[in-house]
């Protein structure tokens, strides 16, 4: 069976990334699983430089076709901030609770303009060299009070909220159907499909 590296070290990314490529025939490795350490310093000006900075290291490192993502979300009323710097977005590395405290204090002042955007763009990178790139979008609004549920390492969920279907943005809060319609990382992992089983030959 053919493999594919999924180059994150976020366990909940890895887990959401290796479900939505279920119907692939291929093996789905983690960089545990292949005992890698380094990490990739994102110091890219777009979420294209980052995701293709990481695949491409990734890919040579394990001489296997790899998977990597950078994604963000971007508030309109904030100047699209924090973007693809959501872990710093007060300069330094901060964790799921510090970002919900910070984005609760800023949902009150946000005033009628709550839209949201959920950003990724995943770069399917080949030991070769080789890259292709891919971004989803999806469209949201920032809610004035958080669910009090919990994903860990996905705070901003907290308060991205659906308004079509009601729902917070929670991975097993969505039907399939809305994964499709609703999840961003699910959007640019469907464009590349295609071109994954090309190059995977599958």
């Amino acid at each position: 069976m053919k493999k594919l590296l999924v180059a994150t070290k976020n366990p909940g990314k890895f887990g959401e990334i290796k479900n939505f490529l279920a119907d692939l025939p291929i093996e789905v490795a983690s960089l545990s699983d292949l005992k890698i350490q380094e990490d990739v310093e994102e110091t890219g000006k777009s979420y294209a430089e980052n995701a293709k900075k990481k695949a491409l290291f990734f890919a040579k490192k394990s001489e296997l076709p790899t998977l990597a993502d950078d994604s963000g979300i971007e508030i309109e009323a904030l100047g699209r901030k924090p973007g693809k710097n959501t872990r710093r977005w007060l300069g330094y590395e901060m964790t799921d609770e510090e970002i919900i405290s910070h984005l609760y204090k800023i949902s009150k002042e946000l005033g009628r303009n709550r839209r949201a955007h959920f950003i990724s763009t995943v770069c399917l990178a080949l030991p070769n060299g080789q890259f292709f790139l891919e971004t989803g979008d999806t469209q949201g609004i920032i809610a004035e009070k958080p669910s009090t549920k919990r994903t860990k390492g996905y705070p901003f969920r907290s308060f991205f909220y659906l308004e079509p279907i009601k729902k917070f943005f929670f991975e097993d809060n969505l039907t399939d159907e809305e994964q499709k319609l609703y999840n961003h990382r699910y959007k640019a992992i469907s464009k590349l499909k295609p071109i994954i089983k090309k190059v995977l030959s599958i």
